[in-house]
């Protein structure tokens, strides 16, 4: 039986499940399993872009970081907040 290692990324949580539902993600799999089960809209460019770069990091051992970002960039485009990376947009709003 084979077992892969999983791809750490900086942790994230990401408000998939609706306003102010957060859902975390700690490895570039987690991110996938998002962006392929509950992602609200899969015909954005940023989707895409996210979804080739975690794929990259998975199966070609690319930078995660980088992953991470497009993911982030990915759940902006489609109107969700990422924890931490909103939270000073998140406190000014409030």
């Amino acid at each position: 039986m084979t077992r892969y290692s999983l791809t750490p990324i900086e942790p994230l949580e990401v408000e998939i499940n609706g306003a102010g539902q957060y859902a975390p993600a700690e490895t570039v799999e987690e991110m996938v399993k998002f962006l392929t089960s509950q992602w609200p809209d899969k015909s954005k460019p940023a989707f895409h872009s996210a979804l080739a770069r975690s794929i990259d990091a998975m199966v070609f051992a690319a930078e995660p970081e980088a992953a991470r970002v497009a993911f982030v960039t990915a759940a902006h485009e489609a109107g969700m907040h990422v924890l931490p990376d909103d939270m000073d947009e998140l406190r000014k709003a409030s």
